[in-house]
This record gives structure tokens, sequence and C-alpha cells, in this order.
């Protein structure tokens, strides 16, 4: 069965000499992984619309076990994003984040905006690196049915204090007194960062990076999607390290 679509091409491997298997996210049908012959061949028309963090459109075919893609047309390769290695690396953790948290054979066409979104906004640097970080860990992570509880404090109700402290473990928030009264242990957030934390989860994915943030309130944000990412998905990102190592230079 043939069927065409477009798709973001999230991790490419070599297979043979010149042939890829490719894991690639659609909106129509989710994450896919897919053969794709003669791809390792530069002069193939295939090479590089099935390169990593190349956005395509796609024919692909069904096996009996297998997809394959038998034409790959380039749509965006976001050839800005590569100038900058620093976001170069973040994208291709955000592409780690679709693999881990993305639903498979199935639509996806949230997941494929938010990171669409999220890259082209590094691309044209249009917002600051750590504020797109936090919004793709915190939205991906909502949308895959892991939404925090960011409401009230979860001991005593109380909405907002000077500060929130955020348990990573458990996706919930305590109020400062409350941390201290019953010995929690998670990572405190001030003010404007609770407030973009929340805003990021309950806003509308076109609307979720209209804020500004700077300083320890932005740092402590990230910590804290960023701590909710590796809880939920009981992993360490290698891409995620290797982007830390860069912004630290």
């Amino acid at each position: 069965m043939k069927f065409f679509t477009n798709g973001l091409i999230l991790k490419k491997q070599k297979y043979k000499e010149k042939d890829r298997i490719v894991t690639v996210l659609t909106g129509s049908n989710g994450l896919l992984r897919a053969f794709v012959r003669d791809a390792e061949n530069i002069k193939s028309p295939k090479c590089a619309g099935t390169d990593t963090l190349c956005y395509s459109r796609l024919t692909l075919s069904e096996g009996r076990d297998a997809y394959y893609i038998n034409e790959a047309k380039p749509i965006e390769q976001f050839a800005s994003l590569r100038t900058s290695p620093e976001n170069v690396a973040l994208a291709q953790y955000f592409c780690d984040l679709c693999i881990s948290l993305c639903p498979r054979e199935q639509n996806a066409e949230e997941y494929i905006s938010l990171v669409m979104n999220s890259i082209y906004l590094l691309s044209k640097n249009r917002k600051a690196p750590m504020i797109v970080k936090a919004c793709m860990e915190a939205k991906i992570a909502s949308l895959a049915g892991y939404m925090p509880d960011l409401i009230m404090c979860n001991e005593c109700g109380e909405y907002e204090s000077k500060d929130m402290v955020f348990v990573p473990g458990v996706g919930k928030i305590v109020c400062d007194i409350c941390s201290r009264e019953f010995q929690i242990k998670g990572i405190m957030l001030p003010l404007p960062a609770i407030t973009a934390f929340r805003h990021i989860i309950f806003s509308k994915p076109k609307d979720i990076y209209s804020f500004e943030l700077r300083g320890e309130p932005l740092e402590k944000l990230n910590l804290a999607t960023q701590s909710y990412i590796e809880a939920i998905t009981e992993k360490k990102f290698d891409t995620l390290n290797f982007y830390n190592i860069i912004r630290e230079k």
C-alpha cells in the first residue's frame, strides 16, 4: 500500500552499503521507522530528503514487516540552523524527545507542529534557545499525557507564593512553607518561573512562546522542565548532554 505524507526526519543510520533506516515524525501517521534504498548515495534524489532535521514530502509503501520510503522531496532543510552548533545540538535533542514521547502510527499533528515551530524559532533566532527548550520539554510532556499539576500547592492549596517548589518525580508543586514543613525536596521556582511554566502547559501550542524570561528564573525553569523529562522518560539524553557542553564553552 502506497501513501503520501509530510514528515520530519528525526534520525538516520546507514544500512548495508548504500541504504538508510530513518525514524520520521509525520502528522498523519506519527512516528515511523522506514528503509530508504540508495539514500547513502549522494547523487540519489532521496539523499537530501532523508537527512536528519529535514522536513520532506514523502512517498511511502508499507510492506509486510516494514515501511519503505520511495521518494523524498525536501520542503524545509533549516539551512540557517546549521550555522550554529549549539542550535543544531538542541534541535537534535528535540528529535530525541520526539522519538521517546510521540505516538507511533497514530495522528501526531500537534507534536509535529510543536517540534517544527521550535526548530524554526531556533533557526531564525526568534527566541532565546533556553526559552524554546523549556517550551518544547514542558509541552511535549503534556501532549504525551504527562501534564504536570501546577494549579496549586499539593499540600495546602496555595495558588501563588513568592517561591514554589516543583517536585519532578511526581510532577507537582508545593509552596515554600509546605516544602519546609513536610521536608519536601524539589526545585525552587521563583514566581516568574512558575508563571512561565503554567503559561506553557495551559496555552495553545501556537501561543506557548509568547513570554520573556531571563537570568535565574529562566535557568530554574529549564532545570524544572529538563528534570521532569528525565523523570517521565527515565533516561538521560546524550544529545542534551552534548548541547550543555557546547553551551558552557
